[in-house]
């Protein structure tokens, strides 16, 4: 059997954190977690995990910061990053793909919807 894909959970929401853990733990993805954006950066960089769900308003360094400043870096810019958020306006999303989100899904969100990019990204 091929190794857990690793996923990177970014979201400063207990609740919503244990809930999505569970699906994608469920879905047979090994699943890390941080609760704020420095966090985040230090266990991409450590763990390198094959794909990030990322929120966008986290304590001390903002989702779009973490999205760019891996993104920028050569080491980490091949890992997907899916913005995760409860910002639903274009101008987010916008800002989302500039900083090189390669996905945004509004919370709340479709269970399916998430499993599906997540294993479009990964392929």
């Amino acid at each position: 059997m091929s190794e857990k894909k690793r996923i990177l959970l970014v979201e400063d929401e207990k609740d919503l954190v244990e809930v999505v853990k569970i699906r994608l733990e469920a879905s047979g993805y090994e699943v890390l977690t941080a609760a704020d954006g420095q966090q985040a950066l230090d266990k991409a960089r450590a763990q390198k995990p094959d794909l990030i769900i990322l929120d966008l308003m986290l304590p001390r360094v903002d989702g779009y910061k973490v999205c760019r400043m891996l993104k920028f870096d050569e080491k980490y810019k091949h890992i997907p990053v899916i913005i995760f958020s409860a910002r639903a306006q274009e101008a987010d999303k916008k800002l989302a793909q500039e900083v090189g989100a390669e996905a945004y899904i509004t919370k709340p969100f479709e269970p399916q919807a998430l499993l599906a990019k997540i294993e479009e990204l990964l392929k």
